[in-house]
C-alpha cells in the first residue's frame, strides 16, 4: 500500500474513501483530502484541525498539482475508455467490415437498427452487395442468438 492517499475533496470524500477501504478490510491507511476551493488539507483522524497552508507554500503547490494531474488523467483514461465503447459495435465482428466502414454505415443510417431495416439493396449503396449481404446475414444471427433487438 502507498505511505499516503490523497483524496481530491473535503470531509465528505475522505469518510468516503475511508469506508471504501475498510469495506476492503483495508485498516490503518493514512489517507488525507483538500478541498478545492479553500484548500484545506483534511487528515483522516484528525479532521478537528484541518491543516490550512498558505497559499504560497511549496508544499500547497505540490499537493495541487498532484490533485491536478490526477484529475487530468482520470478524465483522459475515462474518455478513452468510452470512446472504446462507443466505436464497438454489432457491425465490428463482421468479415471485411472495418473501422471506416462502420462509421460510413452509421454515418449514413444512424443505426445497426436503421441498417437491418434498410435491406440489401439500400445498404449495397454503400457498401458492395457481398458485404451488404454479410452484414444482414450477421445481423440476423445476432438477433436469433438475443444479442440484437
Amino acid at each position: 500500500m502507498p505511505s499516503l492517499i490523497l483524496i481530491d475533496g473535503g470531509i465528505g470524500q475522505l469518510h468516503a474513501a475511508a469506508q471504501a477501504l475498510d469495506s476492503l478490510q483495508i485498516i490503518n491507511q493514512p489517507m488525507a483530502s483538500i478541498a478545492k476551493k479553500e484548500e484545506i488539507l483534511y487528515i483522516l483522524g484528525q479532521e478537528e484541525e484541518p491543516c490550512i497552508l498558505e497559499r504560497h507554500s511549496p508544499v500547497l503547490h505540490l499537493i495541487q498539482q498532484i490533485r491536478d494531474e490526477t484529475h487530468r488523467f482520470a478524465v483522459s483514461f475515462h474518455r478513452q475508455r468510452r470512446g472504446k465503447r462507443q466505436t464497438k459495435t454489432a457491425l465490428s465482428d463482421i468479415p471485411g467490415v472495418g473501422p471506416r466502414t462502420t462509421q460510413k454505415l452509421l454515418r449514413e443510417f444512424g443505426s445497426v437498427a436503421n441498417l437491418r431495416r434498410a435491406g440489401k439493396e439500400k445498404l449495397s449503396r454503400v457498401v458492395s452487395p457481398k458485404v451488404a449481404e454479410a452484414i444482414l446475414t450477421h445481423l440476423d444471427a445476432e438477433v436469433a442468438a438475443g444479442n440484437l433487438r
